[in-house]
């Protein structure tokens, strides 16, 4: 039997509530389009309410001791460590994504929250010799202020919790807007928190419409940070609407991951990894591998072994048994993986297995393999977000950098081989954010998550990830 669905209400100054709005929308499940809750929407009233219960968490919080925003941060992790199954199963419901995937994400995400508690009580600052006796220079790491964090739909755990444990690990209060789309997720965290006994005001939760609630909380003086997992366009506006209030950014956007393939390699498992790394969450990752750059002499051996893998995925809603990919998360994005590929034939590509939607219900797309594509077609250059995999010859070690580093994007990218030298010039060459050679495997915990270019600046994850929530202040103090 499917776990009651999580209560959709909003936490603003450590009270669950409805808000004052009166407006909801409905929750779907991608799967069967069938409505899963309720969820309301905050009026300007309640945004201001937030903002100032962020005002008011973040005095005690900053005063509260490193070692103990420890206990209660490890202590929300043992609570979600606790439900976790309930908690995997409605993000599934929401996302659509396969429960073993859900699984995976609710132990990374609780994974992010042990570290950024851990690493909290490592804000350190340090002593500058000085150039006069008697004189201490003191540089001091301290919280930013309070946050305000908007993510996308995508990794309704992950997206969440990178913000909101590197905004607690550093002392900040924050305010986070989740999607719309996927939201039970997000609310769990928060009980989670509470429970574990995180001051009221230092965490709130809001939902609205996504331009209004971003204008409305950016343009107050309150908060002196913005966060943000989503579309280029988007955070390019909201990076305009910043400047006005002189609030730092930090913008995790769009990617569009080349992989590159050569010939000594080991071709088959590099299809391998690569098409689960394709297809994991129906292709909508920011750092999934994206567009597939093969040399030529192994370009066949490569499209067999990654069109077997795509016909052997299981579509089908994600908590049913066996299901290894689930539908994308809404009708919206049927219509563009049609256009993808469409366009992609019209330039000469070939279908080699899937390309159209899956039956009339929920919004399954067939996972798609697309041969022989040009680098005109919309899909070498627009993040295609869905599961459809194009691949394309190259026949230098140049034109593969070169093609690599063609668009604005740099958030991920991938490449297999084995000669040095090739090794040295893919990363030493290749201008992304993150690099993955000879591994899929680029994000924990632990390391600095963010991307260059288009895909944005700042990172999350790792130090990095911490100081992003920090300001940093010097003293200088003269013996009397």
């Amino acid at each position: 039997m499917t776990n009651p669905y999580e209560p959709l209400e909003l936490l603003i100054d450590g009270a669950w509530t409805a808000g004052t709005s009166g407006r909801t929308v409905p929750v779907l499940d991608p799967a069967t389009g069938q409505a899963l809750g309720a969820l309301p929407l905050a009026a300007p009233a309640d945004l201001d309410r937030a903002l100032a219960a962020a005002e008011r968490g973040f005095q005690t919080w900053r005063k509260t001791p490193p070692i103990e925003r420890q206990r209660i941060l490890e202590g929300a992790a043992r609570l979600l460590d606790e439900r976790l199954e309930p908690i995997a199963r409605n993000l599934t419901r929401d996302m659509g994504k396969p429960l073993a995937e859900a699984w995976a994400e609710m132990q990374f995400a609780i994974d992010v929250l042990r570290w950024y508690a851990e690493e909290g009580k490592r804000m350190y600052g340090r002593i500058v010799p000085a150039r006069v006796q008697g004189l201490r220079q003191m540089v001091m790491k301290e919280p930013v202020g309070p946050v305000l964090a908007f993510v996308a739909w995508n990794f309704p755990a992950n997206n969440v919790m990178r913000k909101v444990a590197g905004a607690l690990g550093a002392g900040c209060s924050i305010i986070i807007k989740p999607s719309e789309e996927t939201p039970s997720t997000a609310i769990a965290i928060a009980r989670a928190l509470q429970d574990a006994g995180l001051p009221d005001g230092v965490l709130n939760v809001v939902f609205g419409d996504p331009a209004e609630v971003s204008a409305h909380l950016i343009a107050s003086p309150v908060a002196k940070k913005v966060s943000f997992t989503g579309s280029v366009e988007v955070g390019k506006h909201l990076q305009k609407l910043a400047a006005d209030t002189l609030k730092r950014c930090t913008l995790e956007l769009g990617g569009h991951a080349p992989v590159l393939v050569f010939a000594d390699a080991d071709v088959e498992r590099a299809a391998k990894q690569s098409a689960a790394a394709k297809f994991r969450n129906a292709g909508q990752v920011c750092i999934a591998p994206s567009r597939f750059l093969v040399e030529r002499a192994a370009v066949g051996r490569f499209t067999d072994a990654f069109v077997a893998e795509a016909e052997a995925l299981r579509v089908g809603h994600g908590l049913d048994d066996g299901v290894t990919m689930g539908p994308l998360i809404g009708e919206r994005r049927i219509a563009v993986m049609e256009d993808f590929v469409s366009d992609a034939v019209s330039h000469g590509a070939k279908v080699l297995t899937g390309g159209a939607r899956i039956g009339n219900q929920g919004c399954f797309f067939a996972p798609t393999v697309l041969g022989d594509v040009i680098d005109a077609a919309r899909i070498m250059n627009e993040e295609p977000f869905g599961p459809v995999a194009p691949i394309s010859a190259f026949d230098t070690l140049d034109e593969a950098i070169t093609r690599a580093n063609r668009l604005p994007f740099g958030l991920a990218a991938y490449a297999f081989a084995r000669d040095a030298g090739t090794l040295r010039a893919l990363s030493d060459g290749i201008e992304a954010g993150m690099v993955g050679i000879n591994s899929p495997v680029i994000s924990t915990p632990e390391t600095p998550f963010g991307g260059i270019g288009d895909s944005g600046y700042g990172s999350e994850g790792g130090i990095e990830g911490l100081e992003v929530f920090t300001r940093t202040r010097l003293v200088t103090e003269m013996q009397g």
